[in-house]
């Protein structure tokens, strides 16, 4: 809406939004809930009153869109309110899954993706009424969550269905981020929860290996789905999971209606093919290409590649492109551990690299590991995944170095030169 009203200050822009907060920081809820981030303003990007006054936009709050009629150019309010449009943007998001298991519905079960449901987390933290919680799932969130929890002193346990984290890392990425885990918080792998009790103030949790444990508080971080149920409903093409099928400009397969954000698939610079990876960084940008496209402009969005890090207590980690996993079993890995910092200068820690790549020498993905120095890094290889560079254009890369900063020879360059390696020698 904010890039629409730059194209053209004279659009009458309408805004629906079914909660009653706009435009807030969603990854930095766990910060929130940590304590970390002190008010749930903080995370506000501006007051509603703001979007109204200095950017014209009619925002109305506490407004659910429940159906579309494109044939009509219409939007059906839950307040039973038709809502004409010549241009229509959908931005819905993503939506917390929630197991189908009895007692899921409980007041002290809660997600972390409405500003709402964390405020509730944070209040009953603050008033010392969870001393035990679980979390449920170990993605970014549930990673996130449970530091975000130990960091007050509250007995955490992490459960997940799957027999590893599930952050898209493997390999020695894989286990060190699993080994920082546990060395804070309880992990229990291979494990899924089966019901929730209600026992007066408290929760009673049934898992599937036959335990039985009591908690003040259950997370949800079970992973999203997109909130495409507007436009799937009207029509619109979209991939099996329901991710919207979009343009590099954000038109969907319906006329006159765009969309943007976490509900739709994106073009993955990689695979050369829709994918649905929910990430921040995507969500802002295909926003802003969607809001000027739809008022006139012009703008597209170049795809993605997967890029995202993490802080999981003392380790940071990351990961971009695909993983051996994703890869395939013909795609080649090399591992190595080099120093962030030059050797001679003091508080650098190893730094962990896996590069994934083709026998032809293509580049596929990339994961690091370590306690400093990883976001840097991580965007070298997302750079290079971006502009289609290979191996050997990895070992040439001009990086900077300082002994605060880097070895000589940055881990990246360290990496690919052990890659390469690897490569027939026509490729190297």
């Amino acid at each position: 809406a904010s890039a629409a009203r730059r194209v053209d200050p004279t659009l009458e822009i309408v805004v629906l939004e079914a909660n009653g907060y706009a435009a807030y920081g969603m990854c930095g809820l766990p910060y929130y809930i940590g304590g970390v981030v002190p008010d749930a303003e903080n995370l506000l990007a501006y007051p509603p009153e703001t979007f109204r006054a200095d950017r014209g936009l009619d925002l109305r709050l506490h407004t659910r869109a429940v159906s579309i009629d494109p044939a009509r150019h219409q939007v059906e309010t839950g307040q039973g309110e038709p809502i004409g449009y010549d241009v229509l943007v959908v931005a819905a998001g993503a939506q917390p899954t929630r197991p189908p298991i009895p007692g899921v519905d409980h007041d002290r079960v809660f997600t972390v993706r409405a500003l709402e449901d964390s405020i509730r987390l944070r209040a009953m933290i603050d008033n010392g009424g969870v001393r035990r919680a679980l979390v449920v799932g170990a993605g970014y969130i549930g990673l996130e969550t449970a530091e975000a929890l130990a960091a007050q002193d509250i007995e955490v346990e992490v459960v997940e269905a799957l027999p590893q984290v599930t952050m898209g890392v493997d390999g020695p990425i894989g286990e060190l981020l699993e080994a920082e885990l546990r060395a804070h918080v309880a992990v229990r792998l291979d494990t899924a929860v089966t019901a929730l009790e209600s026992r007066g103030d408290a929760l009673s949790v049934r898992l599937s290996d036959g335990d039985m444990i009591d908690v003040d508080a259950v997370v949800l971080a079970t992973g999203v789905r997109p909130d495409s149920r507007l436009l799937t409903a009207a029509g619109a093409d979209h991939l099996p999971g329901g991710a919207l099928l979009v343009d590099d400009q954000m038109h969907t397969s319906i006329a006159g209606v765009f969309a943007a954000g976490d509900c739709v698939a994106h073009h993955h610079r990689v695979l050369d093919a829709p994918a649905w990876i929910p990430l921040g960084p995507a969500a802002n940008k295909t926003g802003r290409v969607a809001g000027t496209v739809a008022a006139g402009g012009n703008a597209c969005f170049g795809g993605i590649v997967g890029t995202a890090v993490v802080k999981v207590f003392d380790l940071e980690v990351a990961r971009t492109g695909l993983s051996a996993a994703e890869a395939g079993p013909d795609a080649l890995t090399c591992d190595v551990v080099h120093r962030s910092r030059a050797k001679y200068y003091p508080d650098g820690h190893p730094i962990h690299v896996r590069l994934v790549f083709e026998s032809n020498g293509r580049l596929l993905g990339g994961q690091l590991a370590g306690r400093d120095g990883v976001a840097k890094r991580i965007d070298v290889l997302a750079t290079a995944l971006y502009a289609g560079l290979r191996i050997c254009d990895l070992t040439e890369l001009d990086l900077s170095y300082a002994p605060p900063f880097a070895p000589v020879y940055d881990p990246m360059l360290i990496a690919a030169q052990r890659a390469m390696l690897n490569l027939p020698a026509v490729v190297s």
